[in-house]
């Protein structure tokens, strides 16, 4: 297995872009719904389980 990584340009353009994000939608769900942060790490964790491999 490869090891995860972004390159130089990926990481200062489309990824750091991505992650804020990730964070902004989060923060804004969080203000709205006036949600826990583990109820935001359960849903994060669900979303993270429709990208991860499985070894059947």
């Amino acid at each position: 297995m490869q090891p995860y990584s972004f390159n130089n340009d990926q990481m200062n353009g489309i990824v750091e872009n991505t992650y804020a994000n990730i964070i902004k939608e989060c923060e804004n769900l969080k203000k709205i719904t006036n949600c826990p942060n583990e109820q935001l790490v359960a849903l994060l964790s669900v979303i993270a389980s429709n990208f991860a491999t499985t070894t059947e």
